[in-house]
């Protein structure tokens, strides 16, 4: 049976330096690029004329793009600009996207590892129009790691 889910997932961003500049229980109308991919290693042995062998190789991960309606919390364009302006020693965070069900109780916990944003987009302010302004970080990431409740 599949689970009633809660439109907005929660996102918690932690300072893995031990400060308290996290962001926490922060929420975005999209979050995107969870994923993972594995490069194939083609090996050919020696005797073998039948084909070539295949094995694991490096993993790779897309971008984590997060999108949310503009608010007053500057604390996403102070980690990028942190990055953007080379203060570089302490800028990776672990960043968890929690699923929550229609109560509030968690579901799905994605924890990206050692992650460090790479692209900010500021909101379109356009006066004739009444679409929401939307903020967007995208954010490059290590490893993930995926806990069901």
């Amino acid at each position: 049976a599949g689970v009633n889910l809660a439109a907005q997932p929660s996102v918690e961003i932690e300072d893995t330096n031990g400060g308290v500049d996290g962001i926490t229980n922060a929420r975005f109308q999209e979050v995107g690029g969870i994923d993972a991919t594995v490069d194939v290693i083609d090996y050919r042995e020696g005797g073998d004329v039948l084909g070539m062998r295949k094995f694991p190789g490096q993993t790779k991960h897309s971008n984590l793009t997060l999108k949310r309606g503009y608010t007053d919390d500057a604390q996403l364009f102070k980690w990028f600009e942190d990055v953007m302006t080379g203060r570089t020693e302490q800028i990776r965070r672990n960043i968890s996207v929690v699923q929550l069900d229609m109560a509030g109780a968690e579901v799905l916990r994605w924890n990206l590892l050692q992650a460090f944003p790479v692209k900010y987009t500021a909101p379109a302010f356009n006066a004739k129009g009444n679409e929401f302004s939307i903020e967007e970080v995208v954010v490059a990431y290590e490893r993930i790691k995926c806990e069901r409740s």
